[in-house]
């Protein structure tokens, strides 16, 4: 083929059948005018290839165009597809770079990037030197490093480069937001190109696994109808599974074909050409082949409806693999793979009417990733708060803060959050801050070769298989002579020929003494039984009892998934005792503990040597006494609630009234609820239990004098005028009062309050008290807060019930005018 140097534009070869040459026109236009510019189209439509091709013909396109795709799969068959437009080989005029492959040249114009290595190349060039425009295709798949290379792209070409050009593609995409972000840009959209698709719904029972329906569903449309078969599933065990249940059952003309991330070059692109003549092909999926690929010759499309995403926990640091419905755009771009060629089918495996409940779309990265990675390059651009830039998410506040500890925790960041000399190490490293962090160590260590090998084998899936041990799976990947497994050992020789010693080696130990450097938190030790372990960090996690790494006494975990209550180890190392004292001494602490002991409700004392969440030993100490006991004492208190003190009649009235003036008058008197004062134990609890070592301890005038203190001295006296304890009746007697309802209430017998005229009150007269007249018994006759008024209206109905019921007690006609009594009339009156 004719090779090509400098800027010449080489002859372009076109589909004119293809849906995006009716906007190419629009879409130059609006380019020269503006330099940002959306532009819509559905799979299909010939935007990948057709775009930056027609875009390196424009005058203003002096230098490269970059554009970014989501995987690595779908740049080497963009820059193939395109190379074989202008009739070139990839690596003249059309070129790719990715992590462990790289094919471009002098004469490179196109260059096919992923996300991740757009991301470097701009840290390490802001001004993006030689590049005339930048595609993102397909945004809207919303990955962390496309959100942030925009992020980046926009600070460029505000500050450097006026003249760069921003293009965002997409199939499915809110067209709207992303036009606000770009400062209100141009939307050009392409209709796109398809055939009729006929939706079918087959409901998978509930106790049905994902594989056995699909395999169902693959065996019956083999069956039925013609065509080859592209069915999506969750992830790379549930393909699997699939293959092992088709294999021998669907004929010698049928070829079977898996399609995820990890698999070879030749293996994923045996599953995208067409099949050869007179033969089918059943290709099995990912969510990879959604949008980025095209899969000639597929007609059916069996659709599980499930999709397996990255959840980041950032209460425990920890990222977890869940399984979830796919949104509705997700399953509409699923459904189009079967109209591209010809009318087909998509069978969905779920009830129709569960559609309509599938989210919109599917949530962006960025707000549920680790994000340590960000915040490290956000350091480098000089950017420690993110709002600085144009993100159309911004990324969650927990997950920044705690990628930012963990930054500070490796060295990477100081206390302001800039970047350190060590951070700047770990930052030129092609790999996630934990395992540059680990390289960087074992260079000092002399064994940075190795600890770079073992890297790039957890950052690389499947390679040296699919093991738990990693000692086991380090070994076969050194032993492993496959294609993709020499460009990983290369990739590893060139990480460690980047360190400061070269990766200088000395003779390896295990890798669980390099990973405790990448996962201090995660160095676990078994508790409560074989395969069951409790990490630092506080986390339980659990192994099969039937693998060898089950019986470790301790290991150091790269890898879990599954919620909270039972994780599952995928990725570990075993490491001795004595190794994690000599590499992490200075996180060991040997500390004297007070604590509370809920089985005795008493406190504690021990002298206690562990790591985190790890008990290595401890031993009892005398039973403690002072502050710290108090605050332990307080641990139990929030255990067990208030209900667990023992207060006093006079303290719960104290309590009652303090409650009643703080929801009439507010601020200053103190909100004594329950909720509140557990809050508030430092307050007024721990200062009064000094010399108490247990609940059953506790005195009732402790607790009266612990409340009391919430008020100030000089309004106690206020207090007692405000909210009286008791009304003094007329007889001379004295009740309580109630201030446990929603207003102060008193309970009282109706002649003691004879000869009243006015109705009591309290809060200096403002505030009238509910009367729960009794009778002499002790019985409600009456509810009242108008006394005079019930003197006047309703008492002539309760005198005469009264009267016939209690004959030998007053029962005036004007109790206004009579005496109070609490007595029954003398005999023979």
């Amino acid at each position: 083929m004719e090779s090509r140097s400098g800027n010449e534009t080489p002859k372009i070869g076109t589909d004119s059948s293809l849906p995006i040459i009716e906007v190419l026109s629009d879409l130059t236009s609006a380019l020269r005018k503006d330099e940002r510019v959306v532009l819509s189209a559905p799979p299909g439509a010939g935007k990948t290839t057709m775009v930056p091709l027609a875009l390196i013909k424009e005058p203003w396109c002096t230098g490269k165009i970059i554009l970014l795709e989501p995987r690595r799969l779908a740049a080497r068959a963009a820059a193939s597809r395109m190379a074989t437009l202008i009739k070139e080989n990839v690596g003249q005029t059309i070129g790719y770079r990715m992590r462990l492959d790289t094919r471009i040249s002098k004469a490179t114009r196109i260059e096919v990037v992923t996300e991740g290595v757009f991301s470097r190349m701009i840290l390490d060039d802001p001004e993006l030197s030689g590049v005339s425009a930048v595609i993102f295709d397909e945004f809207h798949e919303r990955s962390l490093d496309a959100d942030f290379g925009l992020a980046l792209a926009l600070d460029t070409q505000s500050a450097l480069r006026e003249d760069l050009r921003i293009l965002v593609m997409s199939a499915t995409l809110d067209t709207d937001r992303i036009s606000t972000l770009l400062d209100g840009a141009a939307v050009i959209k392409s209709e796109g190109r398809s055939f009729p698709v006929e939706i079918r719904y087959h409901d998978r029972g509930p106790q049905e696994r994902i594989e056995d329906a699909v395999t169902r569903a693959i065996e019956e449309a083999h069956r039925s109808e013609d065509g080859s078969i592209l069915a999506f599933l969750p992830g790379q065990a549930e393909i699997r599974r699939v293959v092992e249940r088709l294999q021998g059952r669907l004929g010698t003309g049928t070829v079977i074909a898996p399609l995820y991330g990890n698999l070879s070059q030749q293996e994923q692109d045996l599953a995208i050409k067409p099949a050869a003549a007179d033969t089918r092909k059943i290709v099995l999926a990912t969510s990879i082949a959604e949008t980025s690929i095209t899969i000639d010759g597929v007609r059916i499309v069996i659709d599980s409806g499930l999709q397996r995403l990255p959840v980041f926990e950032p209460s425990t640091g920890m990222t977890r693999l869940e399984t979830v419905r796919v949104s509705q755009a997700s399953a509409d771009q699923r459904a189009g793979r079967a109209g591209r060629t010809a009318p087909g089918i998509a069978i969905r495996l779920w009830h129709a009417g569960q559609t309509a409940a599938l989210p919109a779309f599917t949530p962006p990265q960025i707000l549920a990733s680790d994000l340590s990675g960000l915040v490290l390059d956000l350091a480098h651009w000089g950017v420690t708060d993110p709002t600085a830039l144009a993100f159309l998410d911004q990324p969650p506040g927990p997950a920044f803060a705690e990628a930012r500890n963990l930054l500070v925790l490796l060295g990477a960041l100081d206390d302001n959050g800039r970047l350190t000399q060590r951070g700047r190490l770990i930052r030129q490293l092609a790999l996630p801050p934990r395992l540059a962090a680990m390289v960087i160590r074992a260079d000092e260590d002399g064994r940075g070769r190795e600890a770079s090998e073992l890297a790039v084998l957890l950052t690389e899936q499947g390679l040296g298989g699919t093991d738990i041990d990693l000692d086991d799976r380090l070994r076969r990947f050194r032993a492993d002579r496959g294609d993709r497994v020499q460009a990983s050992r290369g990739l590893a020789g060139r990480i460690a020929d980047s360190l400061p010693n070269k990766g200088r080696s000395r003779a390896g130990g295990s890798a669980g003494g390099l990973l405790l450097h990448a996962y201090p938190d995660r160095i676990a030790l078994q508790r409560g039984g074989k395969g069951r372990f409790i990490m630092a960090n506080g986390r339980g996690a659990e192994l099969p009892d039937t693998e060898r790494l089950a019986g470790a006494s301790m290991l150091v975990i790269a890898d879990v998934t599954g919620r909270a209550a039972r994780p599952r180890i995928l990725a570990a190392a075993e490491i001795s005792r004595s190794e994690v004292e000599e590499e992490m001494s200075e996180a060991i602490r040997t500390t004297d503990e007070c604590f509370f002991e809920p089985a005795s409700r008493q406190v504690r004392a021990r002298q206690i040597t562990r790591l985190g969440a790890i008990v290595f030993a401890e031993k009892p100490l005398p039973r403690p006494m002072g502050e710290q006991a108090a605050r332990a004492l307080a641990d139990g208190v929030k255990e067990f609630g208030l209900k667990s003190l023992p207060f006093s009649k006079e303290a719960l009235q104290f309590k009652e009234r303090l409650g009643f003036l703080h929801r009439s008058l507010g601020e200053p008197w103190p909100d004594v609820s329950d909720d509140a004062l557990v809050a508030r134990l430092e307050d007024w609890f721990v200062p009064y239990q000094g010399n108490t070592s247990g609940l059953a301890a506790i005195s009732p005038s402790s607790l009266t004098e612990g409340l009391r203190s919430l008020v100030p001295h000089d309004l106690l006296h206020m207090m007692n005028r405000l909210a009286p304890t008791h009304f003094d009746a007329p007889t001379g007697q004295r009740h309580p009062i109630q201030y446990d309802g929603e207003e102060p209430a008193l309970t009282i017998r109706v002649q003691e309050l004879f000869g009243l005229k006015a109705h009591p009150s309290i809060a200096n007269g403002k505030l009238p008290l509910l009367l729960e007249l009794t009778s002499p018994a002790h019985r409600p006759i009456q509810t009242t807060r108008d006394l005079p008024g019930f003197w006047l209206g309703s008492w002539k109905d309760v005198r005469a019930e009264m009267r016939g019921r209690y004959p030998r007690h007053p029962w005036p006609e004007n109790p206004a005018d009579a005496d109070p009594t609490s007595r029954a009339k003398p005999r023979g009156t």
